[in-house]
């Protein structure tokens, strides 16, 4: 069934690219990276910085196998090294072994006495034509042990160059995500700061209560300032003509025979 399905979906794009001209393989490419990408954009931020944890985490298995290329790397030159040291001091002690047997050959004698060993001219020759060979043999090894040398001493250098480079990178990394984890702290307080919410539903009731208790104590007031006992009645007296100076004047405690003026000052103060 699968096999269909897929041999199915291949011939419909192949199809559809020759007849229609509609590329469906970048419509399904298009499509994975955006449900790549918004599944990224809906994780949590949280989870993602533990993510990033977890990759800076994941370094160390590396870091420890290139540290351990990099202490064999040392092994093998500090061995090449002295191996090439020993082969300096040979070939230095050739080299003066033969300059001796040089120098006595031009002397020009029959026999020559070497640890108590008497040899031929003859012998002293053979013996130094095969020293010179051997030493120029051992001359270009010992060249090629130094090329070898220095090539190993440049990669450990560059293997250091780049495990200080991983390893100054990784703690940047690290200094970064406390970064962020400060900056999602501080916008985490500063969110639930802005969205905290008291619950003063009971002041409020409290305060109504009281408002209320305050309107029926204004009532209660205004009701008994009321003559209830002549509230009704017919009034049969005259409505009397109040002048308007001898109210002011009772108002104020002034006498009636205060002139105009006097009152009219009290007024204006």
């Amino acid at each position: 069934m699968l096999k269909r399905t897929i041999v199915g979906g291949t011939a419909l794009a192949l199809l559809s690219t020759a007849t229609l001209g509609v590329p469906l393989w970048s419509y399904a490419r298009c499509g994975a990276s955006y449900l790549t990408q918004s599944a990224s954009e809906a994780m949590p931020i949280e989870w993602e910085i533990k993510r990033a944890r977890q990759m800076i985490a994941d370094l160390d298995p590396e870091i420890q196998g290139n540290a351990k290329q990099i202490a064999r790397e040392k092994i093998e030159t500090r061995r090449l090294r002295t191996q090439v040291e020993e082969t300096q001091e040979r070939l230095a002690k050739a080299e003066n072994d033969i300059e001796r047997l040089r120098d006595d050959l031009a002397g020009g004698q029959e026999y020559y006495t070497y640890a108590g060993r008497t040899y031929t001219s003859v012998q002293v020759k053979n013996d130094l034509g095969e020293r010179f060979k051997r030493f120029k043999t051992r001359k270009e090894t010992a060249q090629k042990l130094e090329q070898m040398l220095n090539a190993r001493e440049q990669t450990l250098s560059a293997a250091h160059g780049r495990m200080d480079a991983m390893m100054a990178a990784k703690r940047e990394l690290e200094v970064e995500i406390e970064n962020l984890q400060a900056r999602l702290g501080a916008m985490r307080v500063a969110e639930a700061s802005q969205g905290l919410a008291f619950d003063d539903s009971h002041l409020s009731q409290t305060r109504n209560l009281l408002d209320e208790i305050h309107t029926r104590l204004d009532v209660i007031e205004e009701t008994q300032a009321v003559d209830i006992e002549y509230f009704g009645e017919i009034d049969l007296d005259e409505e009397k003509n109040v002048d308007i100076l001898d109210e002011v004047a009772a108002y104020f405690d002034v006498e009636p025979k205060a002139d105009a003026e006097a009152l009219v000052a009290i007024q204006l103060d």
